[in-house]
């Protein structure tokens, strides 16, 4: 394989059978994106307002919500060999809107990137007792993780070969410090020492806390064999990520009386232990700009019938989140990516509906596969596509009750769903009418 290809990693194009991995590989990097520092913390925080079965519960149903998301999009993915901004073309949103999907999951995820690459610099410079300062640290964190990311989806193999086990050790190593001091038992059903956190919103934080990530499936698991890996793949990632993660920070948080992770941490790994879970936030933020310039590659093709070599996209757009990160500008940034939470998941609805029930582009999509390439022709946009990705967003936004992220993407399915029915219908009318005109006159 040539360094060209290597790097544009398959980016406006199928993913051919000799370029899958086995199972665990990809599963390893999907256990990396969930096994991070923003995973801990979240475990933490469900463990400082609520009782360990409460949060049992609540990382249960967001865990179940995800991996329901997780599973379709990325069948569809490994079928077809795309990423989830190309596959868009033929899944109703068309050639114009697939573009739209690559800008807004690009810009949420640079957004990710550079707030993540703030928390991992601020963690070595702590580390370092100052020595480096942000501005340095920063720059060397994401420029370490944006040159990792330029030799495509193996480096990000090779990353989590050591990223994940490396976490993994310490929380290991944390719970054991914890249950040599605490019973189980006790921890279990004590109280939590924090103020009340209700199911709906704990469910809301596991579900919306990775449910860009569900949607971005298909851009690991282009690389699975089969069916059946991607629902190994899906499956561990998000038990293991979720649940695991989740429930061991919930007990770290009843025994120290804290949600503060890195004070969690220091208390029962050290400051090594504290090194290595910064140090395993690589492994999230290198998807991050992974999926980003996935995305900015077929906006560029879509919008300028141009094809840019994928590792130059993700130099620029690293460099572009680096600076950003070192300036500052990124922690305003924090509450539009809170918005794209209910913007991208009705992404996945309009596509499953689609591509499973629908199956409006699979002639195409089964037509082509065989032969490697990429449909002829696509649609340049769907009207009803955008109607029900708008509604799915403002019913997120505004609907109170619920997971804001599973009420947008339902509600982009069902009215996706129906309007294609009727247009259909409408279409079929029309046909008919025509004909009939034709034979009378």
């Amino acid at each position: 394989m040539t360094g060209k290809i290597s790097t544009d990693d398959f980016s406006l194009s199928r993913v051919p059978a000799e370029a899958r991995l086995p199972m665990w590989e990809v599963l390893l990097v999907r256990i990396g994106a969930l096994t991070a520092l923003s995973q801990f913390m979240l475990g933490a925080a469900l463990g400082y307002g609520m009782t360990f079965w409460e949060a049992f519960w609540a990382t249960m149903l967001g865990s179940v919500v995800l991996e329901i998301v997780s599973l379709l999009m990325g069948i569809a993915g490994a079928r077809e060999g795309l990423s989830t901004s190309l596959l868009a073309r033929w899944t109703g949103f068309g050639r114009y809107g697939s573009s739209i999907i690559g800008a807004v999951i690009s810009i949420g995820l640079i957004g990710w990137f550079g707030i993540q690459n703030a928390v991992f610099a601020k963690g070595i410079d702590e580390a370092l007792n100052g020595a480096l300062g942000f501005p340095l640290a920063a720059t060397l964190t994401g420029l370490f993780v944006t040159a990792i990311v330029i030799f495509g989806f193996k480096w990000l193999s090779w990353t989590a070969k050591i990223a994940v086990p490396g976490f993994l050790a310490v929380i290991g190593y944390g719970i054991y410090q914890v249950l040599r001091d605490h019973s189980v038992t006790e921890l279990i059903h004590s109280p939590h020492p924090g103020p009340d956190l209700s199911l709906g919103v704990a469910a809301t934080m596991v579900a919306g806390g990775f449910m860009i990530g569900a949607v971005i499936t298909p851009d690991m698991s282009r690389y699975c064999r089969n069916g059946k890996d991607v629902f190994w793949m899906t499956l561990i990632g998000t038990f293991v990520g979720e649940l695991g993660v989740n429930m061991i920070a919930v007990l770290m948080a009843h025994a120290v009386g804290t949600d503060d992770v890195v004070t969690i941490v220091l208390q029962t790994s050290g400051w090594l232990g504290a090194a290595i879970v910064i140090f395993a936030t690589v492994k999230i933020n290198d998807l991050n700009l992974y999926s980003a310039s996935l995305g900015l590659s077929n906006l560029i093709d879509c919008v300028f019938s141009k094809k840019i070599n994928r590792g130059w996209i993700t130099f620029i757009i690293g460099v572009v989140g680096t600076v950003l990160s070192v300036l500052g500008i990124l922690e305003k940034f924090q509450n539009f990516l809170v918005f794209l939470g209910v913007w991208i998941p009705p992404i996945a609805g309009i596509m499953v509906v689609d591509y499973f029930i629908l199956k409006r582009g699979r002639k195409l999509l089964d037509e082509s596969r065989m032969q490697g390439l990429l449909p002829e022709y696509s649609e340049r946009i769907n009207p009803i596509t955008l109607i029900a990705w708008a509604l799915g967003f403002l019913s997120g936004y505004f609907i109170q009750f619920g997971i804001p992220s599973l009420n947008s993407l339902l509600v982009s399915a069902i009215v996706y769903w129906i309007g294609m029915k009727m247009f259909d219908a409408s279409k079929q009318s029309n046909l008919e009418t025509n004909k009939n005109i034709n034979e009378t006159i």
